[in-house]
């Protein structure tokens, strides 16, 4: 077992952006808009200045990354449009999937985390945006915290600028809870981070491929098969 700290800075470091709900319009682009150094978030309430991985460790809670084609009580899944590739980099977490078209951006990438303590699941999603909003010169274009698929769920959609470059960034963070080993027992619980980057001045052009990456993103308990007869 690691902390979860660990894991969860790792990935802040591939990442470099947030979490969020309803589909994007990829039509809306940063690419005109003034680049400036966005404050860090409000220090009121609490909740929103805390990183969720932070919230994790201080209710003790562990966790260890895994891959997403490895679970066996949780589906979490994404599609691959023509033209993208498996992306592999020895600075990625174990068990991250990640896919490209190129060479560089964009990207889509989802992270599998399992997650072992005792915490509320709505309490800690609250959380889940501020490092995104911590990000260089980041400017908003849309949240939500609604349900994805039953699960407690955060996504932040926005700008921030990386390398002398202006990104656009849709993230979604889900924690989710696996099918019971057996009936009457509690199932495992996950935090699933899907991240889609992309140039901002670009959005427009790859608009059909990231639209369908995120519509066909899924975090979902698998059906049990048919009763024989």
């Amino acid at each position: 077992r690691v902390c979860f700290r660990m894991v969860a800075a790792t990935a802040a470091v591939l990442i470099a952006a947030g979490c969020a709900t309803e589909p994007p319009d990829y039509q809306s682009v940063w690419s005109t808009t003034p680049t400036t150094t966005s404050a860090a978030p409000s220090a009121s309430p609490a909740e929103d200045v805390v990183p969720i991985s932070a919230y994790l460790e201080q209710k003790g809670v562990l966790g260890e990354p895994v891959a997403p084609d490895r679970l066996t009580d949780l589906t979490v899944s994404i599609p691959t449009p023509e033209g993208w590739q498996p992306y592999q980099n020895t600075n990625m977490a174990p068990g991250t999937r990640m896919i490209a078209k190129g060479a560089t951006y964009p990207t889509a990438m989802v992270m599998v985390f399992t997650l072992d303590g005792d915490f509320d699941a709505a309490e800690a999603i609250k959380h889940a945006n501020v490092d995104a909003k911590m990000s260089p010169g980041f400017q908003e274009l849309n949240s939500s915290a609604t349900a994805f698929n039953g699960f407690p769920s955060s996504m932040i959609e926005g700008s921030y600028d990386l390398s002398n470059a202006r990104m656009h960034s849709y993230n979604r963070i889900v924690i989710a809870t696996g099918a019971p080993e057996k009936p009457g027992t509690p199932g495992q619980r996950y935090l699933i981070q899907f991240t889609v980057t992309g140039y901002a001045d670009k959005a427009a052009e790859e608009a059909p491929d990231i639209e369908a990456i995120i519509k066909g993103f899924t975090v979902e308990v698998p059906k049990p098969p048919p009763s024989k007869p």
